[in-house]
């Protein structure tokens, strides 16, 4: 159920989104639904006994850790967050992708209770607050979920179209003179999500092993973009 599931998802990233952000999931569309198969014919069990109060944290803190760690390298699951990506390209340009993704999650936690009840549901969402939690605490300790990339390499040209049509955020290019040296370079200044910035990394680290990257924190951000706050509202 989960191969067919993935593999349809995927099949839909390839036709609305492209192959580009296809490749993004194919390692992990096959991978993932073949390690739980794996897993469910082990006689494996972590707690002594039935607790699922344990059972939801412990889901949320090992499925982030293991989930951060494959943000880090730069791939992702062939979820919700593809799903989330589809919509908003072809349905909610205007809504922001952290919203539909947010929906979306609320929606399945919603349907699981009246399947399981409201017990589990609720369950649910104590694991999917920790998940998100763990994930950013793996990929940048106590972050936020924006981050802001300073880059400096000699392709600054095809780091920047990269993180404009590849990506899909904006980039800021900015002269900047080395005092010791006296040359002059371009830095590129991007804002951007934490497994974004992986991807970027990763690219950059692939073109230019001299580059210099900066990555800094960032509490919030008002302006209009994915993942942003809106500078018209009162948060």
């Amino acid at each position: 159920m989960f191969y067919a599931g993935s593999f349809a998802i995927f099949g839909a990233v390839i036709i609305f989104l492209g192959f580009k952000e296809a490749r993004k999931i194919l390692t992990l569309t096959i991978l993932y639904p073949a390690v739980l198969v794996v897993f469910e014919q082990l006689n494996f069990n972590l707690l002594e006994e039935k607790d699922v109060i344990l059972a939801a944290i412990f889901c949320g803190v090992f499925f982030g850790i293991c989930s951060g760690l494959i943000f880090w390298r730069g791939y992702a699951f062939c979820g919700t967050d593809a799903i989330a990506k589809i919509l908003k390209k072809k349905l909610f340009p205007t809504v922001p992708l952290s919203q539909i993704l947010l929906f979306l999650d609320a929606a399945i936690i919603i349907c699981s209770a009246f399947i399981f009840g409201r017990n589990i549901a609720l369950y649910a969402l104590i694991t999917q607050v920790i998940f998100t939690k763990t994930v950013d605490t793996i990929l940048y300790g106590f972050e936020t979920k924006i981050v802001q990339l300073e880059i400096i390499t000699k392709y600054t040209n095809q780091v920047s179209d990269y993180i404009m049509n590849d990506i899909c955020r904006g980039v800021s290019e900015i002269t900047v003179v080395g005092a010791y040296t006296k040359t002059e370079h371009v830095k590129l200044v991007t804002l951007c999500s934490p497994r974004e910035s992986m991807l970027i990394k990763k690219y950059v680290a692939g073109l230019d092993k001299k580059a210099f990257v900066t990555v800094i924190p960032v509490g919030t951000v008002w302006g209009h973009g994915e993942g942003f706050s809106d500078i018209g509202s009162d948060n």
